[in-house]
């Protein structure tokens, strides 16, 4: 099975990465296509797979193609890859507001194998979160293998695509929102004088293990919370504030608007 990425940014190196890592391909099986000679020879050098400056080549031979690009850029790359991609290929798709059915409305060929889906930037350290929308074209069998190499840099799980929008708010987007209260955390403790670096790993950490604590125990948000929060301590008292400065709702709100950009960038 031949793994094709459209792009070698960022997110694809990450996706790359995690599937090499985990065994899932080797190097033989992945070939890449970058517009720049720079980051072909670099990608290839990198991860020792097949990089090439043309798209087409790349579309020929997947037998699932990852489009890889930025949304602005998608109309172009399908235009040259168009009549490339075989009949049986899966062709998945990272881009931001582009729905299933834009896809193939671009590609034009409605036998195609489509898949939609929003990894985000946590995949460069293997702890993405995917969400993904399986086209009708695509069987059980190439779905489960699709979502087998999504899992290879975190998690994925399959969504009903008018959630997709949803998706970019509270994962595809919301790093953003993490990397920001960590920074406004670690602030405080400078303010506080504790060192920067120190302060970061601090608050970093914190978050980190906050995490993996919703995750690993199955325990409500709300209820972990109210293990730290002891009668009377420095934890509810700091609940306290955040509650008084509207913490939750803004957060809603943040969220809300992000889902609401997202619906209207979509091409529908």
């Amino acid at each position: 099975m031949k793994i094709g990425f459209i792009g070698l940014g960022n997110m694809a190196t990450a996706m790359i990465g995690g599937m090499l890592s985990k065994g899932m391909v080797e190097p033989a099986d992945l070939i890449g296509s970058a517009r720049t000679r720079e980051t072909v020879e670099r990608v290839g050098k990198e991860y020792k797979i097949t990089t090439v400056l043309d798209n087409a080549r790349v579309a020929e031979e997947a037998d699932i193609l990852f489009l890889a690009v930025k949304p602005v850029f998608m109309g172009e790359v399908i235009d040259g890859i168009r009549t490339a991609v075989r009949e049986t290929t899966v062709v998945v798709s990272i881009a931001a507001g582009w729905d299933l059915a834009g896809l193939s409305a671009a590609f034009g060929r409605p036998e195609l194998k489509l898949v939609r889906c929003m990894p985000n930037t946590p995949a460069m350290v293997l702890e993405g979160c995917t969400g993904v929308c399986l086209g009708e074209k695509v069987t059980g069998e190439e779905g489960e293998r699709v979502m087998g190499l999504l899992n290879a840099f975190g998690r994925a799980s399959i969504v009903p695509e008018r959630l997709m929008d949803v998706v970019v708010g509270v994962s595809g987007s919301s790093p953003a929102y993490v990397f920001l209260f960590i920074e406004a955390m670690a602030d405080a403790a400078v303010a506080g004088g504790m060192p920067r670096k120190q302060a970061y790993e601090f608050a970093a950490q914190s978050v980190l293990g906050s995490a993996r604590m919703v995750l690993e125990t199955g325990m409500h948000p709300g209820q972990l919370k109210d293990m730290v929060c002891s009668p009377g301590g420095t934890t509810i008292e700091a609940v306290k504030v955040l509650e008084e400065k509207g913490f939750r709702g803004t957060v809603m709100d943040a969220v809300e608007a992000c889902v609401k950009k997202s619906e209207n960038m979509t091409k529908r």
